[in-house]
């Protein structure tokens, strides 16, 4: 009896990167790396809040793994379980399994052990939600949560806009390039209602 106890506490202590979250069967048991999707068309989706009244959205492109998603569900929980009627969704999960191989270790021999669960967010993603509270308590349980996460983030209610590709915004041009613009507007403008008054 004693030395089942002892196995199974080993056990536990030699599990790296421990999560609550990993998919109940896969097809495969490895996955290559692969790449974080970058959105370059017209589709918004995951870009708003859907089910809850806030969200907290990524402004990066990331690989979250099961463990940081596990810290934040777990920051969240512990912060609005006070409060009555508090609700909790996560909109993303991690899926893809991570191999790695030892330091030092020469070319060849496959791939390398199966280490965790992640997956990979574009950006401007809606990661997690939250409903049924007042917003002071909502922003305060998502700034504690954006501190377990290795990328940049911003809160996000029900109702804003969404966002479209990756979000790229043109940059303004400068001043004097703007006035250039503008005269060469005014002129053309002008010839056209001059070539109009000719042909009347």
């Amino acid at each position: 009896m004693p030395s089942n106890t002892l196995t199974a506490g080993a056990s536990l202590t030699t599990v790296r990167f421990a999560s609550n979250f990993s998919p109940r069967r896969t097809k495969y048991r490895k996955a290559q790396k692969g790449k974080i999707p970058l959105p370059i068309g017209g589709s918004t989706k995951g870009t708003t809040v859907e089910f809850g009244d806030y969200g907290l959205r990524i402004k990066e492109g990331a690989r979250l793994t099961g463990r940081q998603l596990t810290s934040v569900y777990n920051t969240l929980r512990r912060k609005i379980k006070t409060v009555k009627g508090s609700q909790l969704w996560m909109r993303v999960f991690p899926d893809v399994p991570v191999s790695t191989k030892g330091n030092e270790v020469r070319m060849g021999k496959g791939k390398g052990s199966f280490e965790y669960w992640a997956c990979r967010v574009p950006l401007n993603r809606v990661i997690f939600e939250i409903g049924g509270m007042r917003k002071e308590i909502a922003k305060e349980a998502f700034r504690l949560a954006s501190h377990k996460l290795p990328v940049k983030t911003e809160i996000v209610e029900r109702g804003a806009k969404p966002i479209v590709g990756a979000g790229y915004i043109a940059p303004s041009l400068p001043l004097k390039q703007q006035h250039i613009v503008a005269e060469a507007s005014a002129t053309s403008a002008g010839k056209a209602a001059e070539a109009a008054a000719g042909h009347n």
